[in-house]
């Protein structure tokens, strides 16, 4: 069933055209800048209300322009990562973490958050605030933070665009491990080619508000169907 996402017309300050199905495999969204990928994540979100179109999870309608669907952010139980994470910098690792354990009593907060810092092994960091971690390891207490209330769906802006080109290599194989051993639909926002290549799924290229071409990397790569896609793909990594 996965996600299904249909969305046209004035969303936020956009105007999108897009239509995507994302299954147990993550999909790559990539794209110029002002090309309308985060817009998309927030509508699907349900921070931003789309003109027209329906976005369904599981087939349960969580936006129907036509039905007057709109389900508020908080019962979508879809995670986000935003580019920069956005870690409460008064709270340690553990609290942050916790914090996305919303709904749990304090102790089952508490516990879930400590079973994910050890999975993603930053265990020892718990103590730590978010001014004291390296990129690399705020990205993983940010993505520990997205999993504790057990999503149904996981959008990524950016994941690795903060990082140092010194650890964003370890990181992204990290990360594409852990999104491929959810088995839950994952949306991952990048203009990277690498980046792309790294989380083995469909890469769906969004230009100007729509969709441009879409399919897996090598398909891409033998037939970039526009000027963009064409120096993607000659880009150097910015690894």
């Amino acid at each position: 069933m996965g996600l299904e996402v249909r969305i046209e017309g004035r969303t936020g300050a956009m105007s999108l055209d897009v239509d995507l199905s994302v299954g147990g495999a993550p999909t790559v969204v990539v794209g110029p800048n002002a090309a309308g990928k985060t817009t998309l994540l927030l509508a699907i979100l349900g921070a931003l209300r789309p003109e027209r179109g329906r976005i369904a999870l599981d087939g349960r309608a969580l936006f129907d322009a036509e039905l007057g669907i709109d389900s508020p952010v908080e019962e979508r139980r879809i995670a986000f990562v935003p580019q920069r994470y956005a870690l409460f910098p008064h709270l340690t690792v553990l609290a942050n973490v916790a914090f996305g354990a919303s709904g749990r009593s304090g102790r089952a907060r508490r516990a879930r958050a400590r079973g994910l810092l050890d999975e993603l092994g930053l265990g020892a960091l718990a103590a730590r605030r978010p001014r004291a971690l390296s990129g690399g390891e705020a990205q993983r207490v940010a993505l520990a933070r997205a999993l504790a209330g057990t999503p149904r769906a996981l959008l990524l802006d950016e994941p690795l665009a903060a990082l140092d080109a010194s650890v964003r290599e370890e990181i992204r194989r990290l990360l594409a491990a852990r999104v491929a051993s959810l088995g839950i639909p994952t949306i991952i926002v990048t203009h990277d080619s690498a980046d792309a290549e790294a989380f083995d799924g469909t890469i769906v290229v969004m230009e100007g508000g729509r969709v441009t071409q879409r399919g897996t990397m090598p398909e891409i790569a033998a037939r970039p169907a526009t000027p963009y896609v064409r120096d993607l793909l000659r880009a150097p990594s910015r690894m």
